[in-house]
């Protein structure tokens, strides 16, 4: 009898027999490309930067929160990743691509891109406890990664060593657009001794009431884009925690106007209800931050 000849391949369930008809013609040598021009290159590569970001900034909070990072390193990274994460945006290609937070999240489904090889019993486990049964048992598939930290201070655009967040709740508004105060009628709070946890000497509180000034006068004027009401809400934000530590009454308003602004577009305008509601939370947030050097 004829021996039986060997074959070649490793057999398989299904007794397939390979044809060369069917081999590849990918030269296995030649490097992947995933653009085919240089404008597209340009543009993953900084949607591929954005993502690391967003997974760099998640884990620096997480690093802050296990107090594995001092507080200065921590808030210099944090302004420097989200002043790259802004930028990025800044080229009207790469935010049209990027779209939003969320829907950026969604699209690319901000995922591990790399399978990780397990190791005998503890994949055996896993699959055991699931009841599944697979030929590729030993390998764990690209799964979701939660960013909830990097997403949250992207949201609110700034390190959490700058803003505290309060949960002070104001009134329903009133109607008619209260007009704030002008700089020719605006009184300088001051305070011959210093309250508890006040601080910073009479510039730094000088300072904090010529951003609440420029704010009113922003509004006032009817200057209502992002790019113009936001850094002056940084502006404020940065100079009263700089004269005081303490929390103040409807302090949580302005952080609060902060996080609408930052996830507005620069271009973006409030609206005539919106601005009513700004000045109205504003001169609030400005006695309460009087009130607290008393």
């Amino acid at each position: 009898m004829y021996a039986q000849q060997q074959l070649a391949y490793a057999p398989t369930p299904y007794s397939y027999t390979p044809s060369s008809n069917l081999t590849a013609t990918i030269n296995l040598d030649e490097e992947v490309r995933l653009a085919d021009n240089t404008a597209e290159r340009d543009l993953y590569e900084s949607l591929a930067e954005i993502y690391s970001i967003i997974v760099t900034l998640d884990a620096l909070e997480k690093a802050y929160l296990r107090d594995s990072i001092k507080e200065i390193e921590y808030a210099e990274t944090c302004e420097r990743l989200l002043r790259q994460y802004k930028n990025s945006l800044a080229d009207e290609t790469v935010a049209s691509a990027f779209g939003s937070l969320e829907a950026f999240k969604a699209e690319w489904d901000v995922r591990t891109l790399f399978s990780w090889r397990l190791q005998g019993e503890e994949a055996e486990k896993r699959d055991e406890s699931r009841g599944v049964k697979d030929t590729n048992a030993n390998t764990i598939w690209p799964q979701q990664l939660e960013v909830p930290r990097a997403t949250e201070r992207l949201r609110i655009g700034l390190p959490a060593t700058t803003i505290e967040h309060t949960h002070s709740h104001l009134p329903p508004g009133t109607p008619g657009f209260p007009s704030g105060p002008s700089r020719a009628s605006f009184q300088y709070p001051t305070t011959s001794t210093p309250a508890p946890g006040v601080g910073g000497g009479a510039h730094a509180i000088v300072s904090a009431s010529e951003n609440f000034i420029t704010l009113f006068d922003a509004i006032r004027m009817n200057m209502l884009s992002k790019d113009t009401l936001h850094p002056i809400l940084v502006e404020i934000i940065q100079s009263v925690n700089k004269v005081t530590d303490r929390d103040f009454e409807n302090k949580g308003k302005i952080v609060q106007w902060l996080i609408t602004l930052n996830q507005m577009r620069a271009a973006e305008e409030l609206s005539p209800e919106q601005a009513r509601e700004l000045n109205f939370d504003l001169n609030a947030a400005y006695d309460g931050f009087k009130g607290v050097l008393e």
